[in-house]
């Protein structure tokens, strides 16, 4: 009777710990159905090129990406390369500073892609002036140029530093006589397109005279008066900062003209002030920017003409080009999935390296827009993961908490010294003061440059909003077309590492929100970005066209519906995998452990 029971006690328990053994082995396959499908979070090798107006920007995004495990290469080839080996699909995405036009405007040079695509908005800035004048031994910080004057400058009817006309801009203070030596890209250039389109805008009977039509190009003109043309910003700043650029002036992104600590020109705006490209005059400028609702493609007539005092006339945006087709033969599941960590990572958190190197930081809704056209890339491949932060969690020096909706950068941008205004100073000269402007409330989240091996370093906030109307839903090759009404703001790409090493000279170092000298002493460097460049052999090449309707004028924008975040965030894959090697060992250990300490019980 009592060998009955025992066996009955053990029986029980045996079941008992069976039935726990069967309940941790259903809890261990929800959790290991809950991970992230392993593919998903995979990451490969991803090659680009593009803008080098963007290069800083990216470069910096580049080495900050490193300790996640993401490996991008870029090379700064230009933004007209850049488009074109995109459309061979020679590269895995793009950087450019303008967008396919079907051919160039003034050249009619072959610009268009089959291959499916979008843009999304990643940097602004400002297009500089980087001169190299030396007066008495000293090189000259405090130059002024009108736009009208720059014209002429470029396209040469001013060719001496002593001209009245720049005599004027600096309010009676002349500079010595010598040769002016305008410098320009050799390259198809989205600064050379920027420049140009500004020209052919606001001075468009010089720019014609000189191009032969009123139209923007990315091909600037050559073999004209004394102008030298180099390839890249690396080359033209190379050039310009050499013992043989004395009386040399250049246009290229702030960013090189502070990583080679020269001066760039301050440049007269509407409102009669003249100013430079800091993260604050160009958020300042871009809420002006119209945006095309269904390309998130860039219109900056009215940034020209706004006559705020704090607006750097030539301001604007980068983007990224990526590959939107589940059928692109260049793109793997891992090529997306690290397409869009680093993608994800530039329009968020990188804002917030790039405002000190001469970049300015996007505004909460390009941020978002940016984050749509990154689902596209799950859509295409629902392998891939576009969890995403929450916008607000990007510290982004453009919004703060509290105040997710207000552009902070423009909101705080100090106002323009007194002798920075037409008919005064300059500033610096003759007992004007070189002005350390403040802002007028907070000041933004702080920046931070980065520096690596192999990669540009650069840096910049982009801001800028405006009002467009139409609605769009995707962006890629074809034709698309908008209608309705919606709110948006300008957008901006960036790229990385540049091609040759730009050596910095000189013995002072610039505030880069004043182009003031702060601190004297010897100073002197180089920094080489060596260049790295993907391979392919695959040359295709098409049409694809973007057109779409709408302007806008300050506002936020909400435009295209991106694909759902798919998969849960790669951070709760380490929980997760713990969590279930527990359940396992339980699973594996617990019901022969029961089983013995139970029939022990039952048997006393």
């Amino acid at each position: 009777m009592t060998s009955s029971r025992h066996e009955r006690a053990h029986g029980t328990t045996l079941r008992v710990a069976r039935g726990l053994a069967a309940a941790l082995v259903l809890a261990l396959t929800v959790a290991l159905g809950c991970m992230p499908n392993a593919e998903a979070a995979a990451h490969s090798q991803i090659v680009s090129d593009g803008s080098s107006w963007a290069a800083n920007a990216v470069g910096t995004w580049v080495a900050s990406v490193v300790p996640q495990g993401l490996q991008v290469v870029f090379t700064s080839t230009g933004s007209a390369q850049g488009r074109s080996d995109f459309a061979a699909k020679t590269v895995d995405f793009a950087v450019s500073d303008i967008g396919y036009q079907g051919k160039d405007p003034l050249t009619g040079a072959a610009d268009s892609s089959s291959r499916p695509y979008a843009y999304l908005p990643i940097v602004s800035g400002g297009t500089s002036f980087p001169y190299h004048i030396v007066e008495n031994g000293q090189l000259v910080r405090t130059l002024r140029l009108s736009g009208a004057t720059l014209a002429k400058i470029f396209t040469d009817q001013i060719t001496n530093w002593n001209d009245p006309s720049i005599t004027a801009d600096n309010n009676g203070v002349a500079l010595p006589s010598l040769p002016i030596v305008p410098i320009v890209h050799s390259e198809g250039s989205g600064s050379t397109y920027q420049f140009s389109a500004y020209l052919a805008r606001q001075y468009a009977s010089a720019w014609q005279s000189f191009a032969g039509a009123d139209v923007p190009t990315e091909y600037w003109p050559t073999g004209k008066g004394k102008q030298v043309a180099q390839s890249g910003s690396d080359g033209v700043m190379n050039y310009l900062t050499s013992s043989s650029g004395n009386g040399a002036i250049a246009y290229d992104e702030y960013s090189y003209a502070l990583g080679a600590n020269f001066p760039a020109a301050k440049v007269l705006n509407a409102a009669g002030y003249y100013t430079l490209p800091t993260q604050y005059n160009v958020a300042v400028a871009l809420t002006q920017a119209q945006i095309d609702p269904n390309t998130l493609l860039q219109n900056l007539q009215n940034v020209y003409t706004y006559n705020d005092p704090r607006v750097y006339a030539l301001s604007s945006y980068s983007y990224a080009v990526i590959p939107t087709s589940a059928t692109d033969p260049k793109e793997t599941t891992g090529k997306r999935q690290t397409i869009a960590d680093f993608l994800d990572y530039s329009v968020c958190q990188g804002q917030a390296e790039i405002g000190s190197i001469g970049y300015s930081a996007l505004p909460i809704n390009l941020v978002q827009d940016s984050f749509k056209r990154i689902q596209l890339l799950s859509t295409a491949d629902p392998g891939v993961d576009v969890s995403q932060d929450a916008v607000t969690a990007c510290n982004n020096p453009t919004f703060v908490a509290g105040d997710p909706n207000g552009n902070h950068l423009a909101q705080i941008a100090p106002q323009p010294a007194a002798c920075d205004k037409q008919g005064a100073g300059p500033c610096g000269i003759g007992g004007a003061p070189s002005p350390s402007p403040t802002a007028t409330s907070s000041t933004p989240s702080p920046t931070a440059s980065s520096t690596s091996k192999g990669a540009t370093t650069g840096s910049g906030t982009t801001t800028g909003s405006g009002t467009t109307s139409g609605t769009g839903a995707t962006a890629s090759g074809g034709t698309k077309t908008a209608t309705g009404a919606t709110t948006g703001a300008g957008s901006a790409t960036g790229t990385g590492t540049g091609s040759s090493p730009v050596t910095g000279s000189g013995a002072t170092q610039v505030d880069p929100d004043t182009g003031q000298v702060v601190a004297v002493g010897p100073s002197s460097g180089s920094g080489a970005a060596p260049a790295s460049a993907g391979t392919g052999t695959d040359t295709s090449s098409g049409t694809g066209t973007d057109s779409g309707t709408g302007t806008s004028t300050g506002g936020n924008v909400q435009l295209v519906e991106g694909a759902a975040a798919v998969g849960a965030g790669q951070g709760d894959d380490g929980t997760m995998a713990v969590l279930a090697g527990l359940l396992l060992l339980c699973a594996l250990v617990a019901p022969p452990v029961l089983a013995r300490r139970w029939g022990r019980g039952g048997r006393s």
